[in-house]
């Protein structure tokens, strides 16, 4: 059985069609004071439960997944199945400086201690953040769908670029499943979302570049990288990602940039509309994964990089 929060079920309404079966039946009261409850309106008991929320801001989205997880534990469920396409608090994972939290480890606890079974995510902002699981993560990868994306463009002299070092496992993969040159960019920063200085560390003179990154917040990086590469003589650049979170003045940012297109997953509604901006689904890939995990099969081979 298949639920949604309240801001993913555009989403969760794709997977359903994809998989053949309604969504679920829920209910989320909100109260005058701001908080909020969960009711599931159909018998759960005995059954595999799959719901889909991402933990994008504000927490609200959050705290709706908690809540749905701490319902169908009491009303006996079989297992409990996170489906979250994009991990909010994935950025804070690690101590970068002294007397932080570490943000996605306390939310991994959270959804632990609430009663998930199993975590479905895709493109986590570092690899290494499954481990803050002690349940299964099948960690799922927006290069199922972009790649045969950029391969539709047919682009001469492809150059795959990464905004930051950061990024550059990502970007690498990319340029050898497309046999093509890999470019870096070397930032840094003053403050959060406020880059300092760039410096591009290889050839794009007369390429089409694409940029690779998970995500895209403030656009500050991306946008800034982009009239970089176009200063060093691209021919074209573009830009892909897998979370939309494009907070803040990103969308003008875009718009006004040397990019061409911008391209992200549906994994995060954007209302900002963006004539540059273009979302693939990643609905028939959650089925897809769904079914698997449903039928224990192996949910590898949906990986192309």
């Amino acid at each position: 059985m298949v639920f949604s929060g309240t801001r993913s079920r555009y989403l969760a309404e794709k997977i359903c069609a994809s998989l053949g079966c309604e969504l679920g039946q829920l209910v989320i009261t909100h109260f005058a004071d701001g908080e909020f409850a969960v009711s599931y309106e159909e018998s759960i008991r005995g059954r595999d439960v799959f719901l889909v929320q991402s933990t994008f801001p504000n927490s609200d989205n959050l705290m709706e997944l908690l809540l749905m997880i701490d319902a169908a534990k009491r009303a006996s469920a079989r297992s409990i199945i996170a489906v979250i396409p994009y991990f909010g608090w994935a950025r804070q994972d690690r101590k970068d400086k002294p007397r932080v939290s570490i943000g996605a480890k306390l939310v991994a606890d959270m959804l632990s201690v609430a009663g998930i079974n199993r975590l479905i995510t895709m493109d986590l902002h570092a690899d290494q953040e499954q481990g803050f699981f002690d349940v299964p993560v099948d960690h799922l990868y927006a290069s199922s769908v972009m790649l045969p994306y950029i391969q539709s463009l047919k682009l001469e002299n492809l150059v795959i670029a990464t905004p930051d070092v950061g990024g550059s496992k990502r970007a690498s993969t990319y340029s050898k499943f497309l046999e093509c040159p890999l470019v870096l960019c070397n930032k840094t920063r003053r403050k959060p979302n406020e880059v300092a200085n760039m410096q591009i560390i290889g050839d794009v003179k007369d390429a089409n570049v694409i940029l690779v990154d998970d995500m895209v917040d403030t656009a500050g990086t991306i946008t800034k990288a982009a009239d970089l590469m176009m200063e060093n003589g691209a021919k074209s650049v573009r830009a892909i990602a897998s979370h939309c979170v494009m907070s803040g003045p990103a969308s003008e940012r875009v718009e006004k940039s040397a990019l061409e297109e911008i391209v992200f997953t549906d994994s995060i509604p954007y209302d900002n509309r963006c004539a540059k901006v273009k979302q693939l689904s990643i609905a028939d890939m959650l089925a897809e994964t769904i079914r698997r995990v449903e039928t224990n099969e192996s949910i590898s081979s949906q990986y192309l990089i």
